[in-house]
């Protein structure tokens, strides 16, 4: 069946981890303990900061909280309220020019092909809804923000549970077997066709030295970049 919508993930798939890896974590990991001096009581930010020291043990300084959250950085957890801050942090960066948002070369292209043809695109990506905008509203391919519909991050749930993708289907409103997932990660790629989704395992040799095949793509269909996509 032909795809109506595509749903995507950002790092590994339109984007290359080493970006998120050596540009953004550092940056946020860096600025965390100022910015939560600075901003600390306002209440999009305590609400997370306060989020952490509960499951860190309750009541603590939020100095501790910080450095729980430089933790979470180096351990690459999943974490929403981490996401939630980091993206605060990240938009300060864009917008002073400190980077912008890495792309692979013909993703772009592609999307705007994508989007002209009517197939509406949207974005499931780990980093909270407000970094996925700001990577894809200060991209190095400029503003690509128009190109997406809608937004989801790990407030909906864990990328590695098929619930989470059942609830993206009811919220973009179209059959499960219409939709098509595009990820590097072969775990979430089981999770989506769990729930229904089509799938293509994004493998791309600057993020995967070491292409997989066989068992390795648990059955999905394995591209090496976005040109290689059929829908």
């Amino acid at each position: 069946m032909q795809p109506r919508v595509i749903l995507t993930d950002i790092e590994g798939t339109t984007s290359s981890i080493s970006f998120v890896k050596n540009v953004l974590f550092p940056y946020a990991r860096q600025a965390l303990p100022g910015f939560i001096a600075a901003h600390g009581n306002e209440p999009q930010v305590r609400r997370w900061l306060d989020a952490v020291a509960t499951e860190i043990g309750g009541a603590c300084q939020d100095s501790v909280v910080a450095e729980t959250l430089q933790g979470w950085i180096d351990q690459d957890r999943k974490h929403t309220a981490l996401k939630a801050l980091q993206g605060m942090i990240w938009e300060s960066g864009y917008r002073n020019g400190d980077y912008k948002a890495h792309f692979y070369p013909e993703v772009a292209a592609v999307l705007k092909g994508w989007h002209a043809a009517g197939l509406p695109l949207y974005v499931y990506s780990s980093g909270s809804v407000p970094a996925q905008k700001q990577f894809f509203g200060f991209s190095e391919a400029g503003d690509m923000t128009a190109l997406v519909s809608g937004w989801f991050d790990t407030e909906i749930g864990g990328k590695r549970e098929a619930d989470s993708y059942r609830r993206i289907v009811a919220a973009i409103g179209v059959p499960a077997a219409e939709i098509v997932f595009l990820s590097d990660v072969v775990e979430e790629l089981d999770a989506a066709r769990e729930a229904g989704l089509q799938t293509r395992l994004l493998d791309r040799l600057d993020d995967y030295p070491l292409p997989r095949s066989g068992e390795g793509t648990h059955g999905h269909e394995r591209v090496e970049n976005f040109q290689q996509i059929t829908l």
